[in-house]
Order: structure tokens, then sequence, then C-alpha cells
């Protein structure tokens, strides 16, 4: 084996086992949150919270039109505010296609006379042969096709989400993560996409089916994925063979 290859084998394999070498004996780590979307966005000074008040408005009135007032409105609107996903998916689907088709044909020629000609081929064809059933075709096909899907999904999950953007057109861009670890397996569960303000709830809350662009992710990263997971040889081989 030439330099050149065992480099490239030594790089491979420290490419497939990097996955697995951060939870080698110990459990896996949390994602950092110092560089995460949503730190960023809290990081945001944003529009200050009040404005000069007018010269004519009572100080002591509890009424003001800040987010931060005791009855203004609590809903994330800005960049770095926060509100919760509320995931709640109990689907099912069911499709079931049958179809059967079948087709019969006959076609039968005979010549019993025709200005005499059968009688005088008769004469040159072999003994037994003759043009009374000149031409018979037959023909049959059948066809049968079945298909049936059945799928179910239910899942509910609630998780806090950071607008990181403000749209031009005034719609939220959202992120959010929340990560669980259980003995040696950590749970992660994301979501992202765009949601307009007047879909938030009076309580900050927003379903996930209000979402555009809804990207919802929930897995998991441990030695019980480790394990449930074919081992990378074979999935490059399951890529790569025709057979």
């Amino acid at each position: 084996m030439s330099a050149l290859s065992k480099t490239l084998l030594v790089a491979v394999l420290t490419v497939s086992a990097c996955g697995r070498v951060d939870h080698l004996g110990k459990p896996p780590s949390f994602t950092s949150n110092d560089e995460s979307p949503e730190h960023v966005a809290m990081l945001w000074p944003g529009l200050p919270l009040h404005t000069q008040p007018a010269r004519n408005v009572d100080k002591s009135s509890l009424w003001s039109g800040g987010q931060q007032s005791l009855l203004g409105d609590q809903r994330a609107i800005k960049k770095g505010d926060i509100m919760t996903v509320v995931i709640k998916l109990d689907e099912k689907a069911e499709i079931s296609n049958d179809t059967n088709r079948s087709r019969t044909g006959s076609e039968s020629l005979e010549v019993p006379g025709l200005f005499g000609l059968p009688q005088r081929a008769a004469e040159h064809l072999p003994n037994g042969a003759s043009l009374d059933e000149a031409v018979s075709i037959d023909s049959s096909s059948t066809s049968k096709g079945k298909g049936s899907v059945k799928r179910k999904e239910k899942l509910t999950l609630r998780v806090a989400a950071t607008v990181i953007d403000v749209l031009p057109n005034g719609v939220l861009s959202i992120s959010g993560s929340q990560e669980l670890r259980v003995n040696f397996e950590l749970r992660e569960l994301l979501v992202a996409g765009y949601v307009r303000p007047q879909d938030i709830s009076r309580q900050n809350e927003i379903t996930y089916d209000k979402i555009a662009s809804a990207r919802v992710s929930y897995g998991g990263r441990g030695q019980i994925t480790d394990v449930q997971q074919p081992r990378y040889g074979q999935q490059i081989l399951d890529s790569i063979l025709p057979f």
C-alpha cells in the first residue's frame, strides 16, 4: 500500500470516528450556545424600549404603549424575543389502490372460395393443408395491480424559540433548540421557520401548523443511537453496489 493510500485511509477513519469519539466512555456533550443563532439575536440591542413622553401625559398612569408595561402586548415582536412553539402532531393517512384489467381478442379468416383460386392452390399445398382457414389469431391479456399505504404519526412537544430576524414584510424568522441528556443518550429537538405576528396567541404561543417552511427535527445521539446505525463501511457499500 502506497503512502498516499495510507494517508487517505487514516483520514477517512478519522472523519468517520470523530462523531463517536465525543461520547466514547462518557455521555455526549451538549451543543455550545455561545455562537447559536438564538444567542446572536439576543445580543442585538434593538430599538429603544421607551420613547420621550408627551408633555400632557400623566407619568403616574399604569398604561403605556411599551412591551414592558403592565397592560402591554407580551407577544414576541422583535429580534431576540422568545415564544413557545407547540408541536402537536397526530396524523393518519391510508391509501389503497386496486386495479384489474382483462382483455380477450379473436380473429379468424377463411377463404373457402375465391374465383377458384383456393382449389387450384390446394393442388400445390402439402397433404392435409387447405385455405379453408387461412388466418386464425387468438390473443388474451390480463393485468392486475394492488397498492396500499398506511402511515400514522403522533408527536407532542413544546419548545421555546427565539426570533432571530424580522423580515421587511414583518414576518418573524424563528429558531429554537432543546437538548435533554438521560444517562448516555442525548435527545435534541430543533425547530425553525417563519411566523406572522398576528398568528401568535395572547399566551405568546404558536402551533406548528401556522409556521411557514417549518423544519422540525427530533432525534438524538449517544451509545444507543450508535448501535442502531449501520457502520460507515456498510453504508458506503449499500450506496455503490448495484446488487
